[in-house]
Parts: structure tokens; C-alpha cells; sequence
């Protein structure tokens, strides 16, 4: 492990299940330590790393897991960091799953999920989804309520199956990520 114990931060769900948690004041704090981690680990190769997802809005629910995006130059560059990312105990997805984001995942291989990191080009089409996205549920309270209201809703309908999850979200997202507010 890279850094403190996932159990310590309230981290981890079993693999491709959906449960949200309470929010926890400690998922930034983990997030923290994982990006020293990581930026240690890569070096110079990121020009920038954030935490997205639902553990960075405060006050609402989330999967118990911390989504970490990681920018790099050029998409390429991802993989010069599979190797880095494997010796602090992150395993490689891959790049096919999702077009230009190279995927990483952490916790107990095959069981449980802690941490997901997407290394994607910097200011690029992932990178803005994300960025913005997360950055307009912060600064809307009431966007922030009606998507974990969503997310309850799917996470109760898909609960055994994490791809068709998302899925569902995914017009909501591209909704939010497409206003000019």
C-alpha cells in the first residue's frame, strides 16, 4: 500500500457492487496522502492531479472509493507511469476499457476497491468532464443534493452491477458538464 490503511479512512467496496456511504471528512485527507504518493512515485510526469468524484463533494453520499485524475502530457505518457503505479500496489486496468484513459485500481485484487486512478492527457476532453463536473456540484448545493438523490435511486436499482451504474448517470453528467453556468 502506498499509504495509511483504507480500512482508517472508511474506504473500499467489493468489486463491481455499488453502495454509497455517508460522507466522511477523512476521504480528503486520504485522497491527500495518495497524491503525495503518486506524485512521488511519478515524478515529473504529471502536471496535475485532483481528486474528483463523489468522496471530494462534501455532503454527500459516495461509493467508498477515491477517483484520482492524473494529467499528463500526452495520453502516451500513461504508460510510462504502469510501472510506477504497480510498485505502490496499483494494478493496471488498461486503456481499452474507457477510450484514452489509462486506468488504475487499488485495493484487494479482485475483491475490494479503494482507489481508482484515471491517467488522462491534461486538459483534455476527460480531464475537462471531470474537473468540471465536480467543480459544479461543489458550488451548487442543490445540484450536489439532486445528483446524490440519483445516485441513491441507481444505486439501489444496480446494486450488483457498477458498469450499468454509471451508465445511468452518465446523462445527468453530460447535462451538468454541458452548461455554460
Amino acid at each position: 500500500m502506498a499509504s495509511g490503511s483504507e480500512e482508517s479512512f472508511g474506504l473500499g467496496v467489493r468489486h463491481k457492487l455499488v453502495t454509497l456511504a455517508e460522507p466522511n471528512a477523512r476521504w480528503q485527507q486520504a485522497y491527500t496522502q495518495e497524491e503525495a504518493a503518486i506524485r512521488k512515485a511519478l515524478g515529473d510526469l504529471p502536471l496535475d492531479i485532483q481528486h474528483f468524484g463523489s468522496t471530494s463533494i462534501p455532503a454527500i453520499r459516495a461509493k467508498r472509493i477515491i477517483d484520482i485524475a492524473v494529467g499528463v502530457r500526452r495520453f502516451d505518457d500513461g504508460f510510462l507511469c504502469i510501472e510506477p503505479m504497480e510498485q505502490i500496489g496499483y494494478e493496471y486496468a488498461g486503456n481499452d476499457i474507457v477510450p484514452n484513459d489509462h486506468i488504475f485500481g487499488r485495493g484487494i485484487k479482485g475483491e475490494t476497491r479503494t482507489h481508482l486512478v484515471h491517467i488522462i492527457e491534461y486538459g483534455g476532453a476527460h480531464w475537462t468532464r471531470f474537473i468540471r463536473f465536480r467543480d459544479k456540484l461543489r458550488a451548487n448545493t442543490p445540484l450536489a443534493r439532486a445528483y446524490e438523490s440519483l445516485k441513491i435511486r441507481l444505486a439501489e436499482e444496480y446494486a450488483d452491477d457498477r458498469a450499468a451504474y454509471t451508465e445511468a448517470k452518465r446523462a445527468f453528467i453530460d447535462e451538468i458538464v454541458a452548461r455554460s453556468d
